[in-house]
């Protein structure tokens, strides 16, 4: 069904169908002034050609799709006018391919925050999957970055320590403690602090001991596995107190 509306600024008549009317509320854009106006108010009106039969009073609703049936072709004049385009305020859905650039952007986006997630929870990643972690030391170092170990001092405790004299020397004391992973994968050696105070629990030194330090030559091949998930570590250190007179000492573990 074809119906005519016309401008109310320019005068210019166009036709159109009863859905584009209704798409948004009969408002339409002139394509010769670009004016908006209510193509449904401008609709044209003419008496019918030929007498009509008397009917019901037919609702108002309908009224304006009947109409279309009644109104005689336009004159020349009106028809030459027909030609411009009334350009309907509805929104048109983007051409294929802008959809498919967009498409392609969201996946090249979501590609890059998913490798963004992965670098930052690298450590937990690779405990979740171990098999991963090649992977993900090798991007590590193509990144500058470094893969290391779960640092979980929650999960990890000094079982046992120990502190006394080297036999005759005594500017020289023994310290030997037992450190327990309780986790379910490997984690990294922690830092002790050993404190070493007088008979009146007074401190008279303090000492950070980095894994390097306590594990020496000998357990420095295995400090970049870790403490295995629920063993132990034993450490045995030889420390120099000059003439310090320490009768007790303190020790715990942290990460930094």
């Amino acid at each position: 069904m074809i119906l005519t509306t016309r401008c109310p600024q320019c005068g210019t008549s166009f036709r159109v169908q009863p859905a584009q009317l209704t798409a948004r509320g009969g408002k339409v854009r002139c394509g010769r002034c670009n004016a908006v106006f209510d193509g449904v108010s401008g609709l044209l009106e003419q008496e019918p050609a030929a007498a009509q039969p008397a009917e019901a009073e037919p609702s108002p609703q309908l009224a304006l799709f009947e109409a279309a049936r009644r109104w005689p072709p336009l004159a020349a004049a009106e028809a030459a006018n027909e030609e411009a385009r009334a350009e309907f305020l509805d929104e048109q859905p983007p051409p294929p391919r802008r959809r498919l650039a967009w498409g392609l952007a969201a996946l090249v986006a979501l590609g890059a925050l998913g490798a963004q997630a992965a670098l930052h929870f690298r450590t937990e990643l690779a405990v979740l999957v171990p098999e991963a972690r090649p992977r993900l030391a090798a991007a590590c170092a193509a990144l500058g970055c470094e893969l290391r170990l779960p640092r979980r001092p929650e999960l990890i405790t000094i079982e046992s320590s120990g502190l006394h004299t080297e036999g005759p020397r005594e500017n020289v004391i023994v310290l030997n403690a037992v450190i327990r992973n309780h986790a379910p994968f490997p984690q990294e050696y922690p830092a002790l602090e050993l404190t070493l105070t007088d008979p009146r629990d007074e401190v008279v030194a303090r000492r950070v001991l980095a894994p390097a330090d306590y594990l020496g030559a000998e357990g420095a091949a295995g400090l970049a596995q870790g403490i295995a998930p629920r063993a132990e570590a034993t450490l045995r250190l030889l420390l120099e107190t000059s003439d310090l007179r320490a009768v007790g000492y303190r020790l715990y573990l942290f990460y930094h």
